[in-house]
């Protein structure tokens, strides 16, 4: 799956968003969204899902206007895995199988050993879990509709060296099984580890966008932008 915004402008509250943004996420890659807190990386999550409406441009999924999409079929299609994710009432399955009662129980052992979980989770009480194993079970909740891409909003923040490394190899690998996926991240080690390509953005705009080597050597040679 390609995910691609063309000339994007987004307003919230009458402040832009989002400034003339193109960016394009090609098919079984990962590609890593830099950039200062406010800089419009979760918007653009947020556009490719249709939580938010652009004021101008296109969000395409393999070339297909996003408008002209479902949205439930959409979200099935591209997942978001938010940056704090929410942990629901009861055990594991329940937050797996939330809103989405006609899975079959392969569909949720499958999206459980995807995000390497020993199937016994499924019985955990969620309430219980470390933050590693929440971000676990988020990207579980995440892969059991079987999705072709996958967006990720700060996917190691909230976690220790040890614990970010392994969230960081898990999306390495399911990035190698041939899904789609885009990261935001302000962690330069992270984008150099784990991205295939990177954009940088400050202040709603794409300042560069690249070789994840290269753009983090300008990010850095500019300490205002940080």
């Amino acid at each position: 799956m390609v995910l691609s915004l063309e000339h994007v402008d987004l307003e919230r509250g009458g402040r832009a968003v989002l400034r003339d943004v193109t960016i394009s996420a090609a098919a079984g890659s990962i590609t890593a969204l830099l950039g200062p807190s406010g800089a419009g990386k979760s918007s653009v999550l947020r556009c490719l899902v249709r939580l938010e409406e652009p004021h101008a441009g296109r969000v395409l999924v393999d070339g297909a206007d996003v408008r002209s999409l479902d949205p439930c079929g959409l979200r099935r299609r591209v997942g978001l895995v938010a940056q704090a994710p929410v942990m629901l009432p009861g055990d594991v399955r329940a937050n797996l199988t939330y809103a989405a009662e006609d899975l079959s129980e392969a569909q949720v052992r499958a999206a459980l050993d995807q995000a390497e979980l020993a199937q016994a989770f499924l019985a955990r009480p969620a309430a219980e879990l470390s933050g590693g194993e929440r971000a676990r079970v988020a990207i579980a909740r995440a892969l059991v509709r079987g999705p072709e891409a996958l967006l990720f909003d700060e996917p190691t923040a909230a976690l220790d060296p040890a614990r970010a490394a392994a969230i960081a190899e898990l999306i390495r690998r399911l990035a190698a099984v041939g899904l789609t996926i885009v990261v935001t991240a302000h962690d330069v080690a992270l984008v150099q580890r784990l991205a295939d390509r990177a954009v940088l953005l400050v202040d709603g705009a794409v300042v560069s966008a690249g070789a994840p080597a290269e753009v983090v050597a300008g990010w850095e040679a500019e300490p205002a932008w940080r």
